[in-house]
C-alpha cells in the first residue's frame, strides 16, 4: 500500500468518527501517501488531519463523463492509487473506485457490491459504536486498532481566526463561551426545542457565560427563534457564518458545547472541547461523543431510539429533557 485513497463518509459526524480508523492505517503504514476523497461540505475537515496528505473534493456540480471516477483519475497526476478504502456503504461508492481503475478496493460487503471489491469484509456486529464500526473494517483488513477517541488539533492560525470571528460577532475576548449547536442535519426529531436552548442561554448569561450559536445555514430559522426567545442577554450568532476550519476555531475557543446529536458535537469532542449532548430519537451507544469528559442527557420513553427523522407522536424524548438537567451537565464542563 503506497498510495491509499479513502472515500470519506458523507456526513460530518460520520467523517469525524472515521478518524480513528484512518489513524490506524497511518500507524500501520507510515510511509504510505493518504488521499481522502470527500463531498464539498466535509472535505476541509481533512485539512486538519496531519496524516492526510491530500484531499479530492467530489463536487456533484462538476458533472462530466464518468464523474466522479474521472475526477479521481485526473487528480492522481500520473501517480496511481494502488488501494482504495471505501467507508460509505453504498453501491455507488464502490462503483466509483472500480471505474477509476484502482487495483485494490476494500470495504464492507453491503448493498450487493461485493463483486466490485477485491476485499469485501462482513459487516461489524450489531450494536457497536460507529467509531468501532469503522475500526472493525480496518482490523478485519489486517491493521491493528489504536485509540478509539477521534482527535483533531486546531492550528494556532485557525484558533486565532475563530477568536476573531467571535469578536466580530460581539465577544469581548474575555468572557467564557459556551457554543450552542441547535441544528441536526438528519431531521427535526433530533432537535432539542429552541425555547429550551433560549432558556439555557438566559441562565448561563446569569453565570457570566456568553452563548454563541453555531451551525449551517439550514439552521438559521432555529437560531433566530432561539435569539428571539432569550431575554437575559444577547446571544452571539455565527450560524451559517463559518466554514469547517473556522467552525473548528470557534469551537476550540469555547469552554464547552451544548448540542444535539450532530456533526458539530463530534467535531467539538474531537477538538477536546467538553460536550453536553441531548439525545432523543438516535442511540447514544452508537453515535454518542467518545470520551469520559462528555455528558449525554436523555429522557426515557418507550419509543426511543426510534431513528426517525420526524416524530409522529409528541416528541417526548426531546421535550422531556429538562433545561435543568442540561444546565447541570453544562456547568460541570465549564
Amino acid at each position: 500500500m503506497n498510495h491509499l485513497l479513502i472515500l470519506a463518509p458523507n456526513w460530518l459526524g460520520d467523517a469525524v468518527m472515521a478518524l480513528p480508523a484512518i489513524a490506524d492505517l497511518h500507524r500501520a503504514s507510515p510511509d504510505a501517501t493518504i488521499t481522502v476523497a470527500a463531498r464539498p461540505a466535509i472535505a476541509r475537515l481533512f485539512s486538519l488531519v496531519p496524516h492526510v496528505h491530500d484531499v479530492v473534493v467530489l463536487d456533484p456540480a462538476r458533472v462530466g463523463p464518468g464523474f466522479p471516477s474521472a475526477t479521481l483519475g485526473a487528480h492522481s497526476r500520473g501517480e496511481t492509487f494502488d488501494t482504495a478504502l471505501v467507508l460509505p456503504n453504498s453501491f455507488r461508492s464502490a462503483l466509483i473506485v472500480s471505474r477509476a481503475g484502482i487495483p485494490e478496493r476494500w470495504g464492507y460487503r453491503t448493498q450487493w457490491r461485493g463483486p466490485l471489491l477485491t476485499r469485501a469484509i462482513d459487516r461489524a456486529p450489531a450494536g457497536v459504536h460507529q467509531v468501532e464500526y469503522y475500526q472493525h473494517l480496518v482490523h478485519a483488513l489486517g491493521f491493528p486498532n489504536g485509540p478509539v477517541e477521534p482527535a483533531i488539533e486546531a492550528p494556532i492560525a485557525i484558533r486565532a481566526a475563530g477568536a476573531d470571528a467571535l469578536a466580530r460577532a460581539g465577544w469581548n475576548r474575555q468572557a467564557p463561551l459556551v457554543a450552542l449547536a441547535p441544528g441536526a442535519a438528519y431531521g427535526g426529531a433530533k432537535r432539542w426545542p429552541p425555547e429550551y436552548f433560549a432558556e439555557l442561554a438566559d441562565t448561563l448569561a446569569g453565570d457570566g457565560v456568553v452563548a454563541v450559536m453555531v451551525g449551517s445555514g439550514a439552521d438559521a430559522a432555529t437560531g433566530h427563534e432561539i435569539a428571539a426567545g432569550a431575554r437575559a442577554g444577547r446571544i452571539l450568532n455565527l450560524i451559517g457564518a463559518t466554514d469547517l476550519p473556522a467552525l473548528a476555531g470557534v469551537l476550540a475557543t469555547c469552554r464547552a458545547v451544548v448540542s444535539n446529536d450532530s456533526g458539530a458535537m463530534h467535531l467539538a469532542a474531537a477538538l477536546g472541547v467538553r460536550v453536553t449532548a441531548v439525545f432523543g430519537p438516535t442511540d447514544e451507544m452508537a453515535t454518542g461523543p467518545r470520551g469520559a469528559v462528555h455528558a449525554v442527557v436523555t429522557h426515557p420513553v418507550w419509543c426511543r431510539p426510534c431513528l426517525l427523522r420526524e416524530c409522529p407522536l409528541d416528541h417526548a424524548c426531546m421535550r422531556g429533557v429538562g433545561v435543568g438537567a442540561v444546565l447541570m451537565e453544562a456547568r460541570r464542563t465549564l
